[in-house]
């Protein structure tokens, strides 16, 4: 087979991402045995899927202030050491979940909590590390780099629910939340291991982190109608399409219960380090606006037909091959972000990137489990694929820029700079 058609690893020469590639990789693994150890808990004690949606507004309403402030910070401090404290708050709110889970507390408030304070440092550390990457490779080189972090993440979407599936189908709660602690040191190490960021040079001094700072990104984004559309067509897909919060219920009544749960969140992740380990083409192709319509729609497809099945392997089947739509999408969102925002903008504009991107599952769990409650899982489930591919064709349509899109291998975009690369 073509070389040209698989994985370009070629950005793992640089030593520092080597290190953040591997850091986010192992202890985001762990973060999803934990996300799929959470919302059983939280059925298991409540036995309702509007509980396990309720989950998503907890984790959206930090995701929102804390990745906006996050985002402004990571423009005014050496990311480095944001990266690392951030990283810290998340890990130490895992910590709390496993101490929760030993001493059979089993309140829902206290695991509402702890979410909330793990999704304030996961909203820091998201933007922050967004934000490193471009300074860390030339243009040409950054999409290569975010279709390695993104295979890698999948491939932790993918063993991490069927960790999660084995570990609760065996042992409890508090063996999940361990895992996912002992991961978690991985990132810490790879933080702690990066070179100094500081801002560039030019940049030094200006202004302060606070609410202006976060204000002028939001205006920069508003006048840049292509950045500012790829955003809307990922809530689209997120907030619209996503069904996993349905999983706990429907793998129950359904899909026969035991380890079905850690296979349906699993099975996007297959998917997508599938279509990762055959990207080769993705850096090629030049219509990015258009590609990244076309693979949310596909992906909207994919979810509505996998929830008319009643065959669990079936409905994994279908759910990869969205997974490998998302992955597409998700490589030209960040690309896109990267290459267009100068860097002295970067940190803000990715934390606007991580309310939606991290967001958005959110409210698609929100979406999803209002709407089981009203009309059945199975229509939630069906509905909101079906909803996302129409929305998303719709938004292209009124979007003749994004479509359009076609980035300057050597421009990073509007008053943009050139990264200054660090090793």
């Amino acid at each position: 087979m073509s070389r040209r058609l698989l994985l370009d690893t070629a950005p793992l020469r640089n030593p520092a991402y080597r290190r953040l590639w591997i850091g986010h990789g192992v202890s985001f693994t762990g973060f999803q045995i934990t996300s799929v150890a959470v919302p059983v808990q939280v059925y298991e004690l409540t036995g309702s899927s509007f509980w396990v949606g309720v989950l998503g507004v907890v984790n959206l309403v930090p995701l929102i202030v804390f990745g906006l402030w996050g985002g402004a910070i990571a423009d005014h401090m050496d990311r480095r050491r944001l990266l690392l404290a951030s990283s810290a708050l998340t890990w130490i709110a895992t910590v709390a979940l496993f101490a929760q889970a030993v001493l059979r507390l089993d309140l829902l408030w206290l695991i509402m909590l702890v979410v909330a304070l793990q999704a304030t440092g996961f909203a820091v550390s998201s933007p922050t590390r967004g934000a490193i990457i471009p300074r860390l490779f030339r243009v040409e080189e950054i999409p290569a780099a975010n279709t390695l972090s993104y295979t890698f993440s999948q491939a932790a979407t993918l063993g991490g629910p069927l960790l999660a599936g084995l570990v609760l189908a065996r042992w409890n709660y508090a063996w999940a939340y361990g895992l996912d602690m002992a991961l978690f040191t991985v990132m810490l190490w790879a933080a702690f291991r990066l070179p100094p960021i500081p801002p560039l040079a030019d940049e030094q001094g200006r202004g302060s982190p606070g609410l202006r700072s976060v204000l002028d990104g939001l205006r920069f984004l508003w006048t840049q109608p292509v950045l500012l559309m790829s955003f809307v067509v990922d809530i689209i897909a997120m907030g619209v399409a996503m069904p996993r919060a349905l999983f706990p219920e429907l793998a129950e009544t359904r899909f026969g219960g035991g380890e079905a749960v850690g296979w349906l969140f699993a099975s996007i992740g297959i998917g997508a380090v599938l279509g990762g380990l055959f990207s080769g083409w993705i850096g090629r192709v030049r219509r990015q606006g258009l590609a990244l319509v076309a693979a949310i729609a596909v992906w909207g497809l994919a979810v509505a037909v996998a929830g008319l099945q009643h065959s669990l392997w079936a409905a994994v089947a279908l759910l990869a091959v969205g997974g490998a739509a998302d992955l597409v999408s998700a490589v030209f969102r960040q690309t896109i972000l990267q290459t267009y925002a100068p860097d002295e903008m970067r940190g803000r504009i990715q934390g606007v990137f991580t309310v939606v991107v991290a967001g958005g599952p959110r409210l698609g769990d929100l979406r999803a489990g209002i709407m089981a409650v009203s009309f059945g899982a199975g229509v939630s489930w069906v509905f909101g694929g079906l909803a996302c591919a129409v929305l998303v064709v719709l938004a292209g349509l009124a979007s003749p820029a994004l479509l359009r899109y076609r980035p300057g291998v050597s421009d990073p975009g509007p008053n943009g700079h050139k990264p200054e690369q660090v090793t």
